[in-house]
């Protein structure tokens, strides 16, 4: 008879399963809770990461961490190397470049024609979303904050009617969540974030297409130097690729 397994070789318990996720597989699962983890840069951009210790931390077991791993390869937040294992998406400039140049690109169109378009209960709902804040460093609290924030952008691209539209922004928005984690956590934006939002409001309440563009691009503008003055500012990103020019 083989001896019993020791204490410190017992397999992990698998987490508890929220009723809400019943419904859905460990590897989705899986997913969730590893790209949580990565947006809110608990993961470091960089860091190596390994199936046994993601299934002692997310208490899933190989096969559905496996199944997660292989989607956030696909969807670019961790990139698999051959004989090594995993390592979470690094952040580059390149990328800070690329996705807030398609805001730029997409959005301030979107909020354009969205002026004068934009129903009564949704501009009540956009200026709910306005009242958000949150606590630097407080990585639940920043989430939340995030999460409102990029509701209201949806909604503001949503009133343009194009679905399409929507969509690409949503996603472009949640690949953004990780950078705007390292930007929050700089300083407190709360209340200029909030006086960004009123005069978006503002601007589509009163069907001014113009003003409602200039604004968003301000939005966005300063959105990016958040953004860049906190990899600047992290030692952790001291060596992300530099592209020149562009």
């Amino acid at each position: 008879m083989s001896e019993p397994m020791s204490r410190s070789h017992a397999i992990p318990k698998l987490a508890p399963v929220a009723p809400e996720e019943t419904a859905r597989t460990l590897g989705e699962i899986a997913y969730d809770r590893i790209k949580e983890k990565i947006i809110r840069c608990e993961f470091e951009p960089g860091a190596a990461i390994t199936e046994a210790q993601l299934a002692l931390q997310i208490g899933l077991g190989k096969a559905p961490i496996r199944r997660a791993l292989s989607r956030l390869v696909q969807d670019g937040f961790v990139k698999s190397l051959p004989r090594k294992g995993y390592v979470v998406a690094p952040i580059t400039l390149r990328d800070v470049h690329q996705l807030f140049e398609i805001r730029l690109l997409l959005e301030p169109a979107a909020a354009r024609k969205a002026a004068g378009k934009i129903d009564p209960k949704r501009i009540q709902e956009l200026e709910r979303i306005c009242q958000a804040g949150y606590v630097p460093g407080d990585r639940a609290s920043e989430s939340a904050f995030l999460e409102a924030n990029k509701d209201f952008h949806i909604a503001v691209v949503d009133g343009a009617g194009n679905q399409k539209l929507t969509r690409i922004l949503s996603h472009i928005l949640e690949e953004m969540s990780r950078l705007f984690h390292l930007g929050l956590a700089l300083r407190n934006r709360t209340d200029e974030m909030k006086h960004e939002h009123r005069e978006l409001i503002d601007a589509l309440v009163a069907g001014d297409g113009e003003t409602a563009e200039k604004v968003t691009i301000a939005q966005i503008e300063a959105a990016r130097r958040m953004v860049l003055d906190a990899i600047l500012a992290s030692s952790n990103f001291q060596s992300v690729e530099i592209q020149i020019g562009g």
